[in-house]
């Protein structure tokens, strides 16, 4: 199952659309780690088979590196601050 390009693609669009519920470009690093991952398994075929902690190391390290590329390309600008304008307490 985890040697699936399948699970994989079926993995990343649950979480894509997990993010659509939850807007924190949280999921979408997951959603496209997940599809790397089914691309990889895709486009290797047969002749690539990965054991189960090397498929979820490479699904890590891909949602990390995207998440951070997220986080620079849609995160908080330099310089930007956040204004509150009303306090929890009032």
């Amino acid at each position: 199952m985890w040697t699936s390009w399948v699970f994989w693609m079926i993995a990343a669009v649950a979480l894509a659309i997990l993010e659509v519920f939850a807007p924190s470009f949280i999921f979408l690093g997951f959603a496209i780690g997940a599809a790397v991952m089914g691309l990889i398994l895709l486009v290797g075929g047969g002749a690539l088979s990965l054991s189960l902690p090397m498929a979820f190391l490479v699904f890590a390290v891909v949602s990390l590196i995207s998440w951070i590329a997220l986080r620079q390309l849609l995160g908080v600008r330099r310089g930007q601050v956040k204004i509150w304008e009303k306090d929890i307490n009032d």
